[in-house]
């Protein structure tokens, strides 16, 4: 891959995830994301594959970008990622 290729393949990246994220944060159809479920629904999805990080780990727009694609391959409902998400920034 050149240099030129190399940069509109982190451009590109970059538009992706941005829009994975606003898609999650910004919450299409269902409700705003809720603290208790959002707890829960973290502590019941996240720990059956891997360690639990800690909500102070990762600032609001990385646990946006993080929730998004743990949604896809998690396979979360788009109001348990509103609500992990909501849960996580609070947390932070």
């Amino acid at each position: 891959m050149n240099s030129k290729q190399s940069i509109l393949h982190s451009a590109l990246l970059g538009v992706s995830l941005t829009l994975a994220a606003t898609t999650v944060y910004a919450g299409g159809s269902g409700t705003a994301g809720d603290f208790t479920r959002g707890a829960k629904a973290w502590s019941d999805n996240c720990a059956r594959c891997h360690n639990m990080r800690e909500p102070k780990e990762f600032r609001d727009d990385q646990w946006r970008v993080t929730v998004a694609h743990m949604r896809v391959r998690g396979g979360l409902t788009g109001q348990e990622a509103r609500d992990i998400l909501t849960f996580l920034q609070s947390s932070n």
